[in-house]
């Protein structure tokens, strides 16, 4: 969906400076520095306009959580409503990561979650998708022992791609549902704003939760 343009959007994210994290690339290895203690670190990657990390940290203050999103203009809803709400435990960062072993270090992450990723739906822009299993590896490289990564998605497609790619890793599923807002997962009970939407229209929401390490 496109953005509408926001007007001097780097002096708008500039107002924010205790959330955002200009450099990420810089912080690999010393993410627990910007939170300022040694609480377990989560990544929502494309986090749009941050409904869903937000909520999960304000449930879950012991942890700690980052937002990535690609754009600016999208993230700056996610740093208003993270101020709003006062969630020092979050952190976000814009840019679109190619390669995360590149913002942080092995064994950093406690748990990933990717909701409603693009699914790239051509063939040939498959490796493109982050559930493809050179991201897969990335995820597992910079993960702690225990984490785990959580999919949500309305793509049937992109879905059975991710199954696909999840077994060819050896992941262990701990929950897969093809319908989540209709099952007993709590993974329902924090929602992002697309899946409101979906919910909405009566749109099946698929989801797999899996055992990194």
């Amino acid at each position: 969906m496109r953005q509408r343009k926001v007007k001097n959007v780097e002096n708008r994210l500039a107002e924010y400076a205790d959330y955002m994290i200009e450099n990420p690339s810089l912080m690999k290895g010393k993410w627990k520095d910007s939170f300022g203690n040694d609480n377990k670190i989560f990544l929502e990657l494309g986090c749009g306009k941050g409904q869903f990390v937000v909520a999960k940290a304000k449930t879950n203050k012991e942890l700690n959580y980052i937002g990535a999103e690609g754009q600016q203009t999208v993230v700056l809803r996610a740093l208003e409503k993270a101020a709003k709400e006062q969630t020092l435990n979050t952190r976000f960062m814009t840019g679109f990561i190619k390669d995360i072993t590149e913002i942080f270090e092995e064994d950093e992450l406690s748990g990933i979650f990717l909701n409603f990723s693009d699914p790239w739906p051509k063939d040939r822009h498959s490796k493109r998708r982050l559930t493809h299993k050179n991201f897969l590896e990335g995820f597992k490289k910079v993960s702690k022992a225990g984490s785990i990564l959580e999919i949500k998605t309305d793509n049937e497609k992109l879905f059975e791609f991710t199954l696909g790619q999840i077994e060819m890793m050896g992941f262990e599923i701990v929950e897969l549902t093809r319908n989540l807002h209709i099952s007993g997962c709590d993974s329902k009970n924090i929602t992002t704003e697309y899946e409101d939407k979906f919910k909405a229209f009566g749109k099946k929401i698929q989801f797999v939760k899996v055992a990194l390490k």
